[in-house]
């Protein structure tokens, strides 16, 4: 018997060949696509993770902006207020923008013979923090009385500070777009001298871009703080940044001051944040 082994394998080798050769030719042109296809999608996932690590960064560096948890001496939109329209005479600080309004205002107003100068102006959380637990542990007098003996019930003490001053976290000043013009009490602004630069702020302030957050309460405004004559927004900054605080603070955000556990009793973010003078927003 004669055998055709070699000469069938030899064949089906011929047979083979072109086809393990266009196998070869088309693995490249099938896997480069599903591999940069691969690639693609992974680069994308990076990209995503990349711009969500940097959203989220930027959404903590704002939250602590409207919290008042920075330096205000050390953020690049500051600036110092000059001396001689600061009341107290130490550092205070505005963004640069509002101190630029402000100044043209004072200026405008020197010329009608009324003088402006600036009571109070940044205050961060440390700072509206010295100010509130002083009220609350009778350091610092309310309406003349030590509110730690006179308000022995703590909740109600929370209540009683709360009608002029903001807990820390949730002040307007915090954000350097707020200032006290010349005093920051009823009395001053009841005087003749106070009436009238009240009368020139009203008429002439929203010129220069500020408005008074709170105003004297009524239907558009129902709660939150008492009337304040001397406290002026700087509107084209303050209404965004009151914006962004809707936005992005919760009341888990608002803690760290004495009292804060009576926080849960109140709407501190809708009640007082947030309702202000319409003319604010």
């Amino acid at each position: 018997m004669i055998c055709y082994c070699s000469k069938v394998d030899t064949n089906i080798f011929k047979r083979i060949i072109p086809v393990i050769a266009f196998i070869i030719f088309l693995t490249p042109i099938i896997t480069y696509p599903l591999l940069d296809l691969e690639q693609k999608k992974i680069n994308e996932q990076l990209l995503a993770q990349e711009l969500a690590e940097k959203q989220a960064e930027k959404i903590a560096q704002d939250r602590n902006y409207l919290l008042g948890k920075f330096d205000p001496s050390k953020n690049e939109n500051f600036t110092v207020i000059p001396t001689e329209y600061s009341i107290s005479g130490y550092k205070m600080y505005l963004r640069k923008e509002t101190l630029d309004a402000f100044l043209k205002m004072a200026e405008a107003a020197e010329k009608e013979q009324i003088i402006l100068k600036i009571a109070s102006a940044t205050r961060n959380f440390i700072y509206q923090k010295g100010i509130w637990n002083n009220k609350w542990t009778g350091i610092m007098l309310v309406d003349g009385k030590n509110l730690n003996t006179t308000v022995p019930n703590e909740l109600q003490k929370f209540i009683k500070i709360l009608e002029y001053s903001a807990a820390p976290g949730t002040s307007r000043h915090h954000w350097g777009t707020d200032i006290d013009i010349n005093d920051a009490t009823p009395p001053y602004f009841d005087s003749e001298k106070g009436e009238k630069e009240y009368a020139w702020l009203t008429k002439n302030a929203p010129l220069f871009g500020f408005c008074q957050p709170y105003d004297l309460k009524d239907n558009n405004r129902e709660t939150g703080y008492n009337e304040e004559k001397w406290h002026w927004s700087y509107k084209p900054l303050a209404k965004d940044f009151t914006q962004e605080y809707k936005n992005i603070i919760k009341e888990s955000d608002i803690s760290g001051f004495d009292g804060d556990k009576y926080i849960s009793n109140f709407d501190l973010i809708n009640d007082y944040v947030l309702d202000i003078n319409p003319d604010c927003l």
